[in-house]
């Protein structure tokens, strides 16, 4: 299988050192120009840890959903979800975050890591309110490393190209994949009808 066991073996493999940029690019808070991404961006992955193993969240809204407190704190609503809190909970037990953030139409994307704690403060979840419903937390990001992403990964998947979408008429719906799981209960085919009433009732 050619498992790769040591670092020595990885560096083999890999010898070629990182180009200037790929250094250069890292730095440890928000500049100016990095900020503009953030601002730019609706859609976040937000990676953690936690004793039940790692977990990786996607994370949306409008374009500039992540507030840039400051050039080393970084602020995201929690908005409404499934409830499993699965991304909080491990916070609380390790604050280690990573965030990468999506912007439809460009190739770069942007890589945060840090360390979170997650908020109750009432001014700070009024200020992201949306339709007078603000969110329950927020999470407090102190920034560690901030660098772009170059765009290989998104020009390969062609993912901002609409001939390349995949047709969702061929893929399975959440109640198709519900229905057939071996414990479940639940109506598949009522579940899909019951979604878009639900999400747009829960959206905020």
């Amino acid at each position: 299988m050619g498992v790769i066991n040591t670092l020595a073996e990885l560096e083999k493999i890999y010898s070629t050192p990182p180009a200037l940029a790929s250094k250069a690019k890292e730095i440890g808070f928000i500049s100016a120009h990095y900020r503009k991404l953030i601002e730019a961006s609706p859609f976040a992955i937000l990676a953690t840890s936690g004793p039940e193993g790692l977990d990786c969240s996607p994370r949306g809204d409008k374009a500039g959903f992540v507030r840039v407190q400051d050039e080393r704190t970084l602020v995201l609503p929690d908005r409404r979800g499934n409830n499993r809190i699965d991304s909080l909970r491990n916070i609380l037990s390790d604050s280690r975050v990573a965030l990468l953030f999506l912007i439809p139409g460009s190739g770069t994307t942007f890589r945060v890591n840090g360390k979170a704690v997650i908020s109750a403060d009432p001014e700070l979840l009024a200020s992201f309110a949306v339709e007078e419903k603000p969110p329950r937390t927020a999470i407090v990001i102190s920034v560690e490393a901030a660098y772009f992403q170059c765009a290989r990964a998104i020009v390969r998947s062609n993912l901002w190209d609409a001939a390349y979408h995949a047709d969702a008429a061929m893929l399975p719906s959440p109640g198709n994949i519900l229905q057939s799981l071996p414990e479940s209960q639940i109506d598949g085919r009522a579940y899909d009808a019951d979604w878009p009433g639900r999400a747009e009732k829960t959206l905020w």
